[in-house]
């Protein structure tokens, strides 16, 4: 009996040495919570992702940047293998000089035309004026003489003058007849080219229309020059934001299709913690709430956020996701967006805590575990 009492008082005490010590520890292990206004949740650090990637289908001839490269936005990352194109573009290039040369020929005819035109149709005008002119006292000069020659024709025969006067008086009908017939080729020949003249106008819309044809085929080899270039250039993979390369998804020599991602990348400027609140905290979450972001990498300092997003749907606690409270279940997704990445420290993938406050009088705290 003495054994058995000494056993149970052995057993008692035993049992109030454990309730003492986990009294000790659950209070020295127990952290007070934030207080009211303050919100603490956990996640990962993570960044505006951006996909450099090919717009064509072929083979990568040269890959400019690895992973952990700075780079900036437009920058050459990679090159596709670009011969023919090249090719392409030259041929292009070659018509379309071709074609300008061309535009310029007849562009130069036409101002020409635009000229002589005008004075060739005033010269032309003053020639028929003069020829009428010239045809006129020509017909009045040899009708005189002609009544001059029948004159002395008529006066010989009754001896009035001798023949030397009569045959000068025919001479001169026969050389004024002549001259009337000269003035006559003269008026054909200047009404001829009045009319070749007239038709200069006709010429000049000719060639302008000429010229707009000229002028489209050259619009259309500069268009397919354009084409050529274009296709040429996006041979060349470029940066679509300034970031740092985080995977560098294909080698040089691969042939790849179009649309094939070459590079991740992530703007460390645009850097934001994604945290998960527990569905009974999240009506006291709103936009723009300011934030502090705490790591292990820099414990000392906190990096000021904003909340910038709010999930519209509750999901399931995430398993990576570690929580104050075992008996949460649903959670909202927010982005706690950082002000400033200073020296780019702060790199996606990182955990962190972070407070979020949306009462401004409470006064910052540390994250409580």
């Amino acid at each position: 009996m003495n054994f058995e009492r000494k056993d149970a008082v052995l057993l008692a005490a035993l049992a109030i040495a454990a309730a003492g010590a986990l009294a000790v520890y659950g209070f020295l292990g127990r952290h007070p919570g934030l207080p009211e206004g303050l919100i603490q949740a956990s996640g990962r650090i993570e960044g505006d992702r951006y996909t450099a990637a090919a717009k064509y289908a072929g083979r990568i001839r040269l890959l400019l940047a690895r992973e952990g490269d700075a780079v900036i936005d437009g920058q050459v990352l990679a090159q596709m293998d670009d011969a023919r194109t090249q090719a392409q573009v030259l041929q292009a290039r070659a018509g379309q000089q071709a074609l300008q040369a061309s535009l310029e020929a007849v562009r130069t005819d036409l101002a020409v035309l635009r000229k002589a035109v005008p004075l060739k149709i005033e010269t032309a005008e003053a020639d028929v004026a003069h020829a009428r002119a010239a045809l006129a006292a020509g017909e009045a000069r040899a009708h005189q003489t002609r009544i001059d020659a029948t004159r002395y024709a008529e006066l010989v025969k009754k001896g009035g003058v001798d023949r030397y006067q009569s045959d000068q008086a025919d001479l001169a009908w026969r050389v004024a007849r002549a001259e009337f017939a000269t003035a006559r080729a003269a008026l054909t020949r200047a009404e001829t080219q009045l009319e070749e003249a007239l038709l200069g106008p006709e010429r000049i819309r000719a060639k302008e229309s000429e010229v707009a044809a000229a002028a489209a085929q050259l619009a259309q080899a500069q268009a397919q020059l354009a084409e050529v270039q274009s296709v040429l250039d996006d041979l060349s993979v470029r940066a679509p934001a300034s970031g740092i390369v985080t995977t560098r998804i294909v080698d040089a020599g691969e042939v790849v299709t179009a649309g094939a991602p070459f590079f991740d990348i992530v703007d460390l400027d645009r850097l934001y913690l994604k945290v998960y609140v527990p569905e009974r905290q999240i009506g006291k979450l709103r936009l723009d709430l300011p934030a502090r972001v705490y790591t292990d990498a820099f414990p000392e300092q906190p990096f000021a956020a904003r909340v910038r997003y709010i999930a519209s749907r509750a999901e399931f606690t995430p398993k990576e996701v570690q929580t104050t409270d075992e008996r949460v279940k649903l959670v909202f997704a927010a982005k706690l967006y950082l002000d400033e990445n200073p020296e780019h420290r702060l790199s996606p993938g990182l955990p962190a805590d972070a407070v979020i406050r949306w009462k401004e009088e409470t006064p910052w705290e540390r994250p409580h575990w």
